[in-house]
């Protein structure tokens, strides 16, 4: 993720909206949001009502979310799902596939536990990831023009580029270039990583770390996930 852009090539969506509707559904005060990054969707939540505790590890994340309008209840944290108070939310949410991002089997158990630990009797774990057997790394590098955004502070214009990797022991591994558009000088390049894991590998985490119901919905509909689905939106409850 790059703060700098983030916001600008990520519009609003159905996956927002269904964030939203999903909270609302549950009727949930006070909730994480888990990975936050720049806030894109965080304000939303707290303009919607809910009292949120954002956290990301991202610094520069955090800083360009604390300049944003919440028209809410939003407490903005450094750190990761560690920084979770015991039995503090009703709901703890990941959005914008943050769980593909703990790349090893360790790392997933240790959010999940997490997750679980800071959850309130009754509380809700929610998060979406891609469906593997969809391939959505197919149709990436079918894409070759860069995604176009502006420097805030300059004015500037700039293009992102995407240079695709692939998969390198199961993390599939690619590098996003911010250049100015002009000039082409680099600004900013940054390699990413992300984890495919199986719906019945999230699932049986899931009820490995005690949760009690969970609930897999397709593609940003109300409905139960088939092994077509593009993404997966869990709903857990501890």
């Amino acid at each position: 993720m790059i703060p700098l852009v983030y916001d600008q090539i990520n519009s609003w969506g159905k996956d927002d909206e269904f964030f939203l509707a999903l909270l609302k559904k549950i009727n949930v005060k006070s909730i994480a949001d888990l990975g936050c990054g720049t806030g894109r969707l965080t304000i939303h939540f707290a303009k919607a009502g809910h009292e949120v505790t954002a956290i990301d590890p991202n610094e520069e994340a955090i800083e360009y979310a604390k300049v944003k309008e919440s028209y809410g209840d939003v407490k903005w944290m450094i750190g990761d799902s560690t920084k979770l108070r015991t039995n503090a939310f009703e709901a703890i949410i990941m959005t914008a596939n943050v769980a593909q991002v703990f790349l090893t089997e360790e790392s997933w158990r240790n959010v999940v536990a997490d997750a679980y630990r800071a959850l309130k009797p009754g509380g809700h774990f929610i998060f979406d990831t891609r469906n593997p057997l969809a391939k959505a790394w197919e149709q990436w590098i079918t894409d070759t023009t860069p995604d176009v955004a502006k420097n805030l502070l300059t004015g500037e214009k700039l293009e992102i580029w995407t240079q695709y990797e692939g998969f390198v022991n199961d993390v599939y591994t690619f590098y996003e270039t911010v250049k100015k558009a002009d000039t082409g000088e680099v600004i900013i390049r940054e390699k990413m990583e992300l984890k495919f894991r199986t719906q019945e590998t999230i699932h049986d985490s899931l009820k490995q770390a005690s949760f009690s119901q969970v609930q897999v919905y397709g593609d940003w509909e109300f409905e139960q996930a088939t092994s077509k689905a593009k993404s997966f939106i869990f709903h857990a409850i501890k």
